[in-house]
């Protein structure tokens, strides 16, 4: 009591010193005025010390902490607007007002009338705040802030007071008080319409600063909006109505400011991994691939461990660059829940007001409008969290892209052997999404439990001892969801896995889509590809069924924790009373329970699945590197040449054995050099090792300029062919026309529809072999470099064009003349041309020299040369090199008689649309705008079975049924009298509660399942759909679309329509029923709501709608955006290794940035756009809490306490019901672009049926082997004129055919119409008297074997690359080795037959990836084999060994051999010579020599005659 009495004192001094004992109140707060009253208001006191004083304090705290951002960011200065100047003069008006008030104030004293402290140390805490806000607007304004939120929300608080004072100086005044105080009345008035001014102000933006360093021209209209805009996400306000009014296009998005540019990000990013990464990259002992992992489970589970883990510096670099803004996040989360815990302490005043029939209904309304604001306060603080993180995301994806990309340029070629396209598209697809899920859930790893805390903590305020059973529940039911998060975190890890593999797969089979249809082996090939979803399928379903068992237990934990304690407080003890109060809001705080206990297994379910795309992120960009490039030779070996390599020995990778031992090798300036030597000596190796691409183990390497390097396997970019050639330099005309002229691309630039500006497809689907050999040297040659090296450039060409490329570029008299060029060739007719020879055998050179004086030596060179002649001509190569060039004939320079055009395609193809530039662009991306057209949601519907729909939406009917019947239940139970101290038929309520608890739990599993499985079902249909809508489609198709486009569809289209359209579908279905629960709950309670229901849900249909159709689009274009960033990195990989001979890779990184950028500039608006939705719904939702709070208050005497509790608890859970039900709806459509886009090839043209019943077709047939082409003629395209015209020939069986003729001919075009790759335009084609128009595809291909230019090997086993149908024995295929001469190299790989291809066979060398094909061919034993160039990228000695191999294991076939090398096809029975897509001649080739016509010509440039 003397406690109290000292407190009471103590308060009294303090009162009695700021207030007058004049006043009517000389108390500084007096409760019977504030709240024990009808008409409640604060003391004077109180109304002119501490209400004035909350928002000074407000703003000296926060001014130190926003002074040191002001500095930490400065966007130029913003002249003196109006603006500004009105606010500076309100300011002063406020100060002269405060320094007015000081004086009367002191004046009234020496006048002698008392006078309370507090009247003159307000107005001076006042002048003391103003200035520091005035200072604070200047500042500002040299910062460049257009609205300032400090400022506003000081203004906001000092409106409050102003507003309470100027309403009781007007009752005061309307008491007669007016005279007795007129300068304080006037005061303020004056004061609060100056407050209410300067808070109109702040609500507007000034204008732009200057010198901002964002100067875009369509800038984002964020950092121009005021404050209330950029809380409530209105400044998205013009592109929303711009997309509602039409579809979006790319030139309408905004560009991203400086700091969320890859640039920027990426810069920084790289700084922050490089002084984080302490782990040596390895290539061998982490396996990136998820095939390798399985087989070496224990080497997978070492990396695992933290110490093997790569994962630690890469999460530090994330979170050095990403920790401010994330913290300000979670600062906002953090605010935001302290709102959320303050919302049911409001409910439960207001439930107790109703409950007490004597409470004064003021108090009500002050609850009613109190919930709202803490509703609306909880809202803009969550969002705002939400919209951090999700940006952040944005931000992620832009790191982990730059990374993934700027790493494919430095992986060495031991780590690009570990990896595919489609896993790296996964790691910036899939992985991406789950490090950006990771930022919005990570939080919930320790708030969750905070939030659990708090609420048990509140329960047991309400109910007493018996709350804590509901703590015996809650650990009952969180190591069951532990359990089974940690369950579906392992199915998920094993779906990842199969994901991966059938990535692979898939990517493997696009990128050699021509060799599965030459084959017939699209059927197989899919079959696999069905089995692998077949095995992810089966791990998500799994996931899935855990998932449903965990989220009906989220959801039946908040029956179950009610239930128990409820059951426990009024069982335990009968005078326990449940009324309304303890019951509703023990259930509020129970949804908040539950909503902590479902959020904290999503978070930790998040952490695992980002700790596992973390590990593999981190992993690959621990691959091994290239060598970083070093001189070390000696000044004496640096003046020795211009290439100069001392000592070397190079490997594949840093841990694999040599592939080039004791290279000594000096190239002197302006020399000529070529490499010769038989398949697999390392000439290709040699190459790489100078450009730096092996791994140097000993010596030194030494370039003198810059250097140009031609591969083996041209590397032509999705571009026109300018930029093909002009490659990022600039452009010289004069120079690129001469480069095109001595490449031999005029007469091909001329045939192109649009010349220099035709677009080149993907991989240079559109262009022969030889029209991208020559891409590929015009490219090197337009560079202008110092050294060059070519790999093998003429095996493309024909014998005239190679001549002529040879004289006019490579040769003594070429425009390299001056340059220095390493050439490795197999054409020995050109080593008499060339200063020196280097010969190659077994990774070491065996001898260097003048070819004569080689030849002279009988070495290496000389036993080459006579493998590489004929029987019939041997000695004549030795002789003529030997004799320095006599007897053989040269072309005069310059003289190429192209006859036909270029750009027929040689490989199978077509030439380009006469649409320019964009004709090849159209062909496999449809553009699609507006709405997502109903019948893409009935084909989902339809592909999950719509039986099992109508049984799903049974299932939501009865669970919310069960949902609505146990809240009702429970209002009557509150509802229930008391008598004596205690309520009837107590165990009756709770023995009914708790059975419809349990239907409801029951059914919500039951909803869930089926949702997942009907979504698995329709994943499954739609993905077997797309995968045969494409692979039936034709050739065309493929030229025409972008891998990237695909790959996209199959990888983040697929994971949308396998786990986010069913998660999305099942959480739409329950907000839509849950929605109508609460609607009739409100309504019964008080029907008269109903005038406040209907038009708030017309106005969330209406905001549903206005978001919608911007939303799909911005949609749309992300993902088509997404596309080209996929294609770029899939062809950046393919071209790596020409990309660094160039030194180009920073002009690749900038064009990936853009790319990249453009995407951000589609997913950043879509980011704003959820933001914007989820706001402004959560805000009118909470205008519906305060409808139904404000109509219960209204209606207070015909209501029981009970119905209220039921009426106002539903109404609090529909501001996050309606919120979440329309952004699933959006999310919905949003996602079914996903099935749109999937669906997008169903109309696309197809190959005829694979296979057809024909009565007339035998087992055995072709039996003879005999062809017949009867007036057959063949485009490619319907718009463009005949590549093959009228041909007529009958070819015997088992003859021997050789086609030869230009460039452009149409050689190819008849294997091309023989395989039906292209359907005949006129006429047909015979085999054995059938027209093969009448087969099924794979009927006809599987009778024919084909050896294509460009041998095909897919990243799997040799086994399943020689016979991918299992259709022949071990003992076969050894044989078929032993007959191509490899089984000696096969036997002694690790694992033989076992021994996996890496992608592309990049691990094999060109011409043994041929002799694999022909021993392919072997295998398949049919009576008709083609052979297109099939020789023309391998040696004379493995030509010799191919042709050898025809001749004794095909006699009893038929064989079509197409060649350049007219020598190849003169053992030919009959030559068949083409000219501009008709037969010129066709005889012997004795007879043909002896007319003396176009072969004739072919053979003497060939030096055969």
């Amino acid at each position: 009591m003397e406690l109290e009495a000292e407190a009471e004192a103590e308060k009294m001094t303090v009162a009695s010193w700021l207030c007058s004992p004049s006043e009517e109140s000389a108390e500084l707060w007096d409760w019977n005025r504030t709240w024990y009253t009808d008409m409640p208001s604060f003391t004077p006191c109180f109304q002119n010390t501490v209400l004035l004083w909350i928002p000074c304090i407000y703003l000296w705290v926060l001014f130190p902490f926003y002074y040191f951002y002001l500095q930490r960011n400065s966007r130029g200065y913003i002249r003196m607007s109006a603006v500004f100047k009105s606010k500076m003069v309100l300011a002063f008006a406020l100060l002269l007002l405060c320094f007015s008030s000081i004086f009367f104030t002191l004046w009234q004293a020496v006048q002698g009338v008392p006078q309370a402290r507090g009247l003159i140390l307000s107005p001076a805490v006042q002048i003391v705040t103003l200035i520091l806000v005035v200072f604070l607007t200047q500042t500002e304004r040299l910062k460049g802030v257009q609205s300032s939120g400090l400022l506003l929300v000081y203004w906001l608080l000092c409106f409050f007071p102003a507003a309470i004072s100027f309403s009781s100086k007007i009752q005061h005044a309307l008491e007669g008080g007016f005279r007795k105080d007129a300068f304080h009345h006037v005061s303020s008035y004056i004061y609060f319409t100056l407050i209410l001014s300067e808070l109109v102000l702040c609500c507007f933006t000034d204008q732009p600063p200057f010198f901002s360093q964002d100067t875009a021209e369509n800038p984002c209209p964020e950092g121009r909006a005021s404050f209330v805009s950029r809380i409530t996400f209105w400044w998205l306000l013009g592109l929303l109505w711009k997309g509602y009014r039409q579809p979006l296009r790319t030139e309408d998005l905004w560009s991203l400011t400086r700091e969320n540019t890859s640039k920027e990000i990426v810069t920084q990013i790289e700084e922050a991994w490089r002084k984080n990464c302490a782990v040596k990259q390895v290539a061998e002992s982490v396996q990136f691939r998820s095939e390798q992992a399985r087989e070496e489970c224990e080497e997978a589970s070492l990396l695992l461990r933290t110490e093997y883990c790569p994962s630690k510096p890469l999460l530090k670099a994330f979170w050095s660059l990403f920790r401010p803004s994330f913290l300000l996040g979670t600062l906002s989360l953090v605010i935001g829940d302290i709102f959320l815990f303050l919302i049911p302490t409001t409910l439960s005043l207001f439930l107790g007001f109703i409950a007490d029939p004597e409470a004064p209904s003021w108090k009500g309304y002050f609850y009613a409008m109190l919930l709202f604001l803490l509703a609306c306060l909880q809202t803009l603080f969550e969002q705002r969290y939400m919209y951090v993180c999700l940006a952040l995301g944005v931000k992620l994806k832009t790191a982990v892209t730059g990374l993934v990309y700027r790493k494919i340029l430095v992986l060495s070629a031991a780590a690009k052997k570990t990896t595919t396209v489609g896993e790296i598209v996964n790691l910036v697809s899939v992985d991406v999404q789950k490090l950006t899920d990771l930022i919005v859930y990570v939080n919930g790893t320790w708030l969750a439990p905070v939030r659990i805390i708090i609420c048990f903590v509140f329960l047991c305020q309400l109910l007493g001892p018996p709350a804590l059973t509901s703590v015996a529940v809650f650990l009952f039911l969180l190591p069951l969801n532990f359990v089974i998060t940690k369950k579906r975190s392992h199915f998920q890890e094993v779906q990842m896995q199969h994901k991966d593999r059938r990535a692979k797969l898939i990517s493997s089979a696009l990128g050699n889509i021509k060799t599965l249809k030459l084959h017939g082996w699209e059927e197989h090939f899919t079959g696999q590809a069905l089995h692998v979803r077949m095995q992810e399928l089966q791990a998500l379903k799994t996931s899935q069924f855990l998932f449903s068992a965990s989220l009906a237990s989220f959801h039946s934990s908040t029956f179950l924790i009610a239930f128990v304690m409820f059951a426990v407080y009024t069982l335990a003890d009968e005078h326990n009373v449940l009324n309304a109060q303890k019951a509703f809001v023990s259930l509020a705080l129970v949804n908040i329970l539950n909503t902590a206990h479902s959020f904290l297994p999503f978070s930790i379910n998040a952490v695992m699945q980002a700790r596992v795309s973390l590990k593999r992120l981190a992993t690959f960009l621990c691959l091994e590197e290239l060598e970083p490039p070093t001189v070390e030779c000696d000044s004496s070996d640096c003046m020795k040449g211009y290439v100069v390599v001392r000592n070397g020995t190079f490997s594949w990778g840093r841990k694999d054995p040599p592939c080039l031992k004791r290279i000594n090798l000096a190239i002197p300036q302006g020399s000529l050099c070529a490499v010769v030597g038989p398949v697999g000596a390392g000439k290709s190796s040699l190459l790489s090792a100078l450009l730096g691409e092996l791994w140097r183990t000993e010596g030194c390497v030494l370039l003198k300029g810059p250097v140009a390097f031609v591969p083996q396997e041209p590397w032509v970019q999705n571009a026109s062919v300018e930029g093909n050639v002009v490659f990022g330099q600039g452009m010289d005309r004069r120079w690129y026309e001469r480069v095109i002229s001595a490449c031999a691309l005029q007469t091909d630039l001329e045939g192109f529809p649009a010349g220099s500006q035709t677009e080149i497809g993907e991989k240079g689907m559109n262009l022969s072999g030889g029209q991208k050999q020559r891409l590929a040297l015009a490219r090197a040659v337009y560079r202008k470099a110092a050294v060059y090296l070519l790999d093998d450039p003429l095996s493309a060409v024909d014998a005239q064009v190679g001549q002529h490329i040879f004289e006019q570029v490579i040769g003594p008299s070429g425009l390299l003349k001056d340059k220095t060029r390493l050439l490795v060739t197999n054409s020995v007719h050109l080593l008499p041309q060339v200063d020196s020879v280097i010969v190659m055998a077994d990774g070491q050179i065996s001898e260097v020299g003048c070819s004569q004086e080689l030849v002279q030596r009988e070495g290496a060179l000389a036993e080459f040369l006579r493998t590489h002649s004929t029987k019939e001509k041997e000695g004549q190569a030795l002789q003529g090199i030997a004799g320095a060039g006599a007897g053989h004939e040269m072309i005069p320079p310059g003289h190429v008689d192209h006859q036909g055009k270029f750009a027929e395609r040689e490989g199978g193809g077509y030439r380009p649309s006469k649409g320019g530039m964009t004709a090849l662009k159209t062909g496999g991306e449809r553009e699609f705008t507006g709405r997502v057209k109903s019948s893409v949601y009935l084909s989902y519907l339809r592909a999950g079975g719509s039986l099992f729909w109508a049984y799903i939406v049974f299932l939501f009917i009865c669970q919310q049924v069960a949902s609505f019947s146990r809240s009702y239940w429970l209002s009557l139970w509150a509802n229930d009298p008391v008598c004596n101290g205690t309520q009837q038929h107590t165990q009756l309520r709770v023995g009914v509660f708790f059975s419809l608890g349990v239907a409801q739990a029951l059914s919500k599993f039951g909803s869930a399942a089926a949702v997942f499985l009907a979504g698995a079902v329709a994943s499954r249909r739609l993905f077997a759909r797309l995968l045969r809508d494409i692979v039936r489609s034709p050739m065309m198709f493929f030229e025409q679309t972008p891998t990237g486009d695909l790959l996209n569809r199959f990888s983040k289209e697929m994971d949308s329509v396998d786990s986010i359209i069913p998660d999305k579908l099942k959480s739409l279905l329950g907000f839509v029923f849950h929605l109508l629960e609460i609607y009739i709950a409100i309504i019964v309670a008080t029907p008269i709501a109903v005038v406040a229901i209907v038009p708030l849900t017309a106005l969330y249909a209406a905001f549903q709608s206005f978001f919608v159709a911007t939303s799909c689009q911005l949609k749309r274009l992300e993902a088509r955006s997404r596309s080209s960033v996929y294609s770029h990195i899939a062809e950046t990989f393919q071209g790596s290794s020409g990309i660094r001979a160039y030194r180009d890779q920073q002009r690749f990184v900038w064009q990936s940035d853009v790319k990249v950028d453009e995407n951000q500039r589609a997913a950043f608006p879509a980011v704003v756009a959820d933001r914007w939705l989820a706001t402004n719904l959560e805000l009118l939702g909470n205008g519906l809490v305060l409808t139904a709070a404000v109509l219960a208050v209204a209606s207070k005497p015909h209501l029981s306490p009970g119905m209220v509790g039921f009426s106002v608890s539903c109404a609090l859970q529909v501001t996050g019901i309606l919120n979440w039900m329309v952004r699933s709806l959006a999310e919905t459509e949003n996602n079914m672009v996903s099935v749109e886009r999937v669906r997008d090839y169903l109309e696309t043209p197809k190959e005829g049926p694979w296979t057809l019943r024909s009565n007339f077709l035998t087992e055995n047939w072709p039996s003879e082997g005999a062809i017949e082409f009867k007036g057959y003629s063949l485009r490619y395209r319907p718009d463009l004129e005949l590549s093959l015209k009228n041909v007529n020939i009958k070819i015997y069986e088992q003859e021997k055919i050789g086609i030869c003729g230009r460039t452009g001919a149409g050689k190819s075009s008849l294997a091309m119409g023989l395989l039906r790759l292209v359907e005949a335009a006129e006429g047909e084609i015979l085999i054995d008297g059938i027209n093969i128009a009448q087969l099924g595809l794979h009927d006809l291909r599987r009778k024919i074997s084909i050896i294509p230019q460009d041998p095909v090997l897919f990243p799997d086993s040799l086994r399943r690359n020689l016979d991918p149908l299992n259709e022949h024995s071990d003992e076969d295929i050894w044989i078929a080795l032993e007959r191509v001469l490899l089984k000696s190299f096969v036997w002694d790989l690790p694992e033989r037959l076992a021994y996996e291809c890496s992608e592309g066979g990049g691990n094999l060398s060109v011409g043994q990836q041929q002799l694999f094909c022909l021993a392919r061919a072997l295998l398949r034993k049919t009576r008709i084999l083609v052979l297109d160039e099939a020789t023309a990228a391998v040696d004379p000695k493995t030509d010799l060994q191919i042709q050898s191999t025809i001749k004794t294991q095909f006699r009893e076939c038929t064989v079509l051999t197409i060649a350049h090398r007219v020598k190849t096809v003169m053992d030919c029975d009959r030559i068949l010579v083409m000219e501009n897509g008709q037969v010129a001649e066709f005889d012997t080739p004795e007879t043909l020599i002896g007319q003396k016509g176009l072969f004739y010509r072919m053979a003497e440039e060939s030096g055969l005659v």
